[in-house]
């Protein structure tokens, strides 16, 4: 299978996820893989990089992937779907979902799976709909709560874990309300490539990714260091939940399930206006 002459370029977070998912793949550590470049940069920015067709490989929110299957195609592995790993809507004090009524909340980014799923759970809950919505980088949400500049934050990654170290409250959970009404687990991040590269190419990259995956579950201290080096102050046992969570079987494949949340999530924001209507062979690969 041929190699790409120059190296693949790739952006995703510096989440633990993320880095323990990649570590093998960013290190040439697996045997045949394309080498890749990698930048660093949080999903408002990979969402905006993909919109721009700017890099090679990204991981971005599948909210965002309406607008950028043309030239992208979404790869079977690698991103972050399950279950009881939804987005948490947190508060400065206990307030109920009726509260939110005109309020100031921060989300990740407006395009964002979280904000969608934000969106998709305020039309039933949240009666004459939220007041502003700002965008702020996600690890930044939690001190904003916290400090009274928003109302209520849309917090992701390792919020779940960390919130009440800042005396916040959990008024609702994104994931658990889609769960219950949907039965299907939850799409949060989503791994795409250009359909530039080839379909060759796209299916190297492909079993790359999944070997990866797999690489760090057999051996997770190989990882550590990568981990570590990029999550900044996170104690290493919020960085092994986090990881724990949000890397699982649909990160190696995402299978039957894991397409038919990805469908059912954007059929229904696209029944509600919130996206564009997808054609079926736009989710095909490669």
């Amino acid at each position: 299978m041929p190699t790409p002459p120059h190296p693949l370029t790739i952006a995703y977070s510096p989440c633990p996820n993320d880095t323990f998912v990649f570590d093998a793949l960013a290190h040439g550590r697996v045997a045949g893989a394309p080498t890749v470049d990698v930048t660093f940069a949080d999903i408002d920015r990979t969402n905006g990089m993909a919109e721009r067709g700017e890099l090679d490989i990204l991981k971005i929110s599948y909210a965002e992937l309406p607008w950028v299957l043309d030239e992208y195609t979404l790869l079977p592995c690698g991103g972050a779907l399950g279950r009881g790993c939804g987005p948490l809507v947190l508060t400065r004090e206990p307030r109920r979902p009726a509260d939110l009524a005109g309020a100031k909340v921060a989300v990740p980014s407006e395009r964002s799976t979280a904000y969608l799923l934000f969106r998709l759970w305020a039309a039933s809950e949240v009666p004459g709909g939220v007041g502003e919505v700002v965008v702020l980088p996600f690890d930044e949400i939690m001190p904003a709560v916290r400090d009274g500049a928003v109302d209520a934050g849309l917090c992701i990654h390792e919020a779940r874990f960390t919130y009440e170290r800042y005396g916040l409250h959990s008024l609702a959970d994104m994931g658990e309300h889609w769960e219950t009404t949907t039965g299907l687990p939850i799409p949060l991040g989503a791994i795409v490539a250009k359909r530039s590269l080839g379909a060759q190419v796209l299916e190297q990259l492909a079993e790359s990714v999944r070997r990866s995956v797999r690489m760090a579950w057999d051996d997770p201290e190989a990882s550590r260091p990568y981990v570590a080096e990029h999550a900044q102050e996170m104690d290493r046992d919020v960085a092994d939940q986090h990881i724990a969570l949000y890397v699982n079987e649909f990160t190696a494949d995402l299978g039957t399930d894991g397409y038919a949340a990805v469908r059912g999530l954007l059929a229904r924001a696209a029944d509600e206006g919130l996206v564009p209507h997808l054609k079926s062979e736009q989710l095909s690969f490669p």
